[in-house]
């Protein structure tokens, strides 16, 4: 569990299932990702996270807010894809639920995930992938000190050949 000022990033719990599947269910919230999952894909989700966790020691958190308690969203680390510039190093991600948006919490989970990788990690540096038209999530990468790699621009392996979210830019942050 990873504490900052005013949220918890933890492993995920069975009561999460009904906020994520309300995040994702947000065309807003998933435009920039995959088609909206089905319940099956976002229980195919969690427990590929929850093997990440049992396995690592780390995956994309569950993000409550200390004030009340709500799942916000999720952000943290994860093994990074198979045919991407990250596979074989650790990338960083998060999703928030619309309602939580504009209130920094995004930065303070993905500051905290950062910190928490290269305290606990042996890694020389953590990426990050998004489509370019993804400003907010590319914007929050540089605001929290990665930099954008112009060699790792990819079309990404898992993503339809005729989608417009095909194309992905790479960022990274080394070890500070």
């Amino acid at each position: 569990m990873i504490g900052t000022e005013r949220l918890v990033l933890r492993p995920y719990a069975v009561g999460d299932r009904a906020a994520i599947l309300s995040h994702v269910a947000d065309a807003e919230v998933m435009r920039f990702l995959t088609p909206l999952p089905t319940d099956a894909d976002v229980d195919a989700a969690i427990a590929r996270q929850n093997g990440y966790q049992r396995d690592l020691g780390y995956c994309f958190w569950s993000v409550e807010a200390r004030a009340g308690g709500a799942l916000v969203g999720v952000c943290g680390l994860k093994p990074g894809a198979a045919g991407t510039p990250l596979e074989g190093s650790v990338e960083i991600g998060w999703r928030f639920g619309r309602a939580h948006w504009g209130r920094g919490f995004a930065r303070e989970a993905a500051a905290a995930s950062l910190a928490w990788g290269f305290d606990n990690l042996p890694d020389a540096r953590i990426g990050a992938i998004t489509v370019l038209a993804n400003t907010r999530s590319w914007g929050l990468m540089e605001r929290i000190g990665m930099v954008r790699d112009p060699d790792g621009d990819f079309d990404h392996p898992a993503v339809p050949d005729d989608s417009p979210l095909k194309r992905h830019i790479t960022h990274w942050k080394a070890r500070p």
